[in-house]
């Protein structure tokens, strides 16, 4: 299935169960394992799990293959690997503590200090 599609049906099916704060990070620069990562929260154990069973039913139903899901027993952190897509669907504290989205950024951000000419956070 093609990246842009596989993309829509995943936002499509996690918007569809209110997932929030959905943000998909473009990966092909980064890795050659996949293409895009798609990270969401739910505010329980319960809509994480529901988010994320959605994804997989709604990729199955336009054709995709679901490859794995992991976590959903506990359902604090659910992954659903969609092979060119990696989907997170998280709690807001797990979320918050592994900060994915600034793991797989492109541009480093300075948490303290100012920003180099070449681009490099310069750390106080």
């Amino acid at each position: 299935m093609e990246i842009r599609k596989l993309q829509e049906i995943v936002v499509a099916a996690l918007e569809e169960i209110k997932g929030k704060e959905i943000e998909v990070i473009d990966t092909t620069r980064l890795t050659a394992l996949f293409e895009r990562i798609i990270v969401a929260c739910g505010d329980s154990n319960r809509q994480v799990r529901s988010l994320a069973r959605n994804v997989g039913d709604k990729v199955r139903e336009a054709g995709g293959e679901v490859l794995s899901v992991e976590g959903e027993d506990a359902g604090e952190w659910v992954l659903v690997d969609l092979g060119s897509i990696v989907v997170h669907v998280m709690q807001p504290a797990t979320r918050s503590y592994y900060n994915l989205e600034e793991l797989w950024r492109t541009t480093p951000v300075a948490r303290r200090g100012t920003v180099t000419e070449d681009g490099f956070a310069a750390l106080s």
